[in-house]
């Protein structure tokens, strides 16, 4: 049995109500990952081209800092990562996140949040912040309100050992 891990960005709330209950149905740790600034709703206005999610959007190489680097990405094998979909792929801070730690042998199994996109690009956009030797899994995307049940059924379809 592999020891995982939930670890998620939530920018509004929503998708951390959905990983604190993947974490229970999976029986895992889990692990918040903050933006040293952390968004307002202002910073999250997607119909203002000049706010702080939009401008980190529009270029494919920002990273915005992330309060800290603690997660013990080591002790795990298996990492739900969970995001919400901005402008159909995983917010800038997904890279952040990927790209300070080493997660070579490792399976990602990538989870978002999303009002009606699905995950469009963000596989791709996420692969390269990784070591080659990443197990990637697709996942799924769901509504923050999804089940434990839901969540466990979904876990069992996972090929994960």
């Amino acid at each position: 049995m592999s020891k995982k891990l939930v670890a998620f960005f939530s920018a509004s709330g929503s998708t951390r109500k959905l990983a604190n209950t993947l974490a229970e149905a999976a029986g895992a740790d889990i692990y918040e990952i903050k933006p040293a600034t952390p968004y307002t709703g202002k910073d999250l206005n997607w119909n203002d081209s000049q706010s702080r999610s939009s401008v980190e959007m529009a270029d494919i190489n920002s990273r915005p800092a992330l309060a800290g680097t603690d997660a013990k990405i080591a002790a795990y094998d298996t990492i739900f990562l969970g995001f919400p979909i901005w402008w159909y792929v995983a917010p800038h801070i997904i890279n952040s996140f990927l790209e300070s730690y080493d997660f070579g042998g490792k399976t990602i199994v990538l989870f978002a949040t999303s009002g009606g996109s699905g995950f469009g690009e963000t596989l791709n956009q996420l692969k390269s912040s990784c070591a080659a030797s990443v197990k990637w899994i697709q996942g799924k995307v769901f509504r923050s309100r999804t089940d434990k049940n839901t969540l466990s059924d979904w876990i069992k379809t996972l090929p994960l050992d």
